[in-house]
């Protein structure tokens, strides 16, 4: 499993992750992109009022149109995206087509719409992923209607919903008091604290980045900053939207928005306004490490070219007492001194000495 992990790094295009970057950056919105339908989707509806509540799984999309106008509260969600499904859904639960196009569209900026007495709200559910160090997204459309929400997601096999569907099974929770609005805004609240998750596992992996710049300065290293900047660029891109969609929902004047749970979406507000200034924290302390670095090489370069310039000064003396009695003159003194030959060494070894002594009592090394 070791070896599987570092082998990777063998690979340049794995080592400076150029693919992650083709992935993060080149988005063109203007280009229209097919999503794929998916092998199979799952639809699970809760039921519920202040009485009762019921949970089934649906087999096919024509079983929740009754859901409609049964006067409970419903929340239908739809797990794995077929673009007939999605349509039919679309058409029968009056959800204007633009709304439509937006829930089968990929990569698309988090926001809010409020169509035709339809609210609809995009963004993205994030996870980090601790085997492969990367944060990963998932797009999730909630649709509010009047006393129905339907959800659209990506992924059948995760997501952070299972907190308000346990508060969902109980008798006397306050999520089962409230309207459509309140579930839609315990749903908004909850993708945004499993942002401050993401960004502890995160914050993490950077604290073990910056022990390894200080520890050893490598070209790996470099890619480990390298790498955690572009999820940096993922978090802020999914993050600084939503705050603005938050206050486009504080400003709505909609119907479907009880004046009650406004206050809670200036909650929700104020964690997501947390969960940003936190982003830019960590682009902060990623800058500063990659600074860092930069200073630590050019810290060893220049103990690099202080250890040959003492070595050069050093050997200095000797070239030079050697060059003066290599000259081809007829009379240079001591030349023909049979002592001649140990006192030039003698002054070979001693000056280089004394010049030591010089450099360590001036502090140069």
């Amino acid at each position: 499993m070791k070896a599987k992990r570092y082998i990777r790094y063998l690979i340049p295009s794995s080592l400076f992750g150029t693919q992650r970057t083709k992935k993060i950056v080149n988005v063109n919105p203007t280009v229209q992109t097919h999503r794929q339908d998916a092998k199979e989707s799952f639809l699970t509806v809760y039921d519920y009022n202040e009485e009762g509540f019921t949970e089934d799984k649906l087999q096919t999309v024509e079983d929740s149109f009754r859901f409609l106008d049964n006067q409970h509260i419903s929340w239908i969600n739809v797990e794995g995206l077929i673009k007939a499904d999605v349509e039919k859904m679309a058409a029968h639960f009056g959800i204007h087509p633009l709304i439509a196009e937006d829930i089968l569209s990929i990569s698309q900026r988090p926001k809010m719409d409020e169509v035709e007495g339809i609210f609809y709200c995009l963004l993205n559910m994030l996870y980090f992923n601790k085997e492969h160090g990367c944060v990963e997204t998932e797009q999730i459309s909630i649709v509010l209607g009047n006393k129905f929400i339907i959800t659209f997601q990506e992924d059948p096999e995760r997501d952070v919903f299972n907190p308000i569907r346990e508060k969902l099974r109980m008798h006397y929770s306050k999520l089962r008091q409230r309207g459509a609005d309140y579930l839609c805004y315990s749903m908004l609240d909850i993708i945004v604290d499993n942002y401050f998750l993401v960004m502890e596992g995160l914050g993490e992996k950077i604290e073990e980045v910056e022990e390894e710049v200080i520890r050893n300065t490598n070209t790996l290293a470099l890619a480990k900053i390298t790498q955690l900047r572009k999820e940096l660029i993922i978090l802020k891109r999914n993050i600084a939207p939503v705050r603005d969609m938050i206050t486009s929902i504080i400003r709505s004047e909609s119907e479907l928005l009880d004046e009650r749970t406004i206050k809670y979406f200036k909650d929700v507000y104020d964690h997501i306004v947390q969960a940003h200034d936190l982003c830019e924290n960590y682009r902060d302390v990623m800058v500063s490490m990659q600074d860092l670095y930069i200073n630590n090489v050019n810290l060893r370069m220049n103990e690099v070219m202080k250890v040959m310039a003492i070595v050069t000064c050093l050997l200095a003396p000797a070239t030079v007492i050697g060059g003066i009695f290599g000259m081809n003159f007829q009379e240079i003194p001591l030349l023909h001194n049979h002592i001649g030959f140990w006192v030039a060494v003698g002054a070979m070894l001693l000056i280089p000495v004394w010049m030591l002594r010089m450099f360590r009592k001036r502090g140069w090394f």
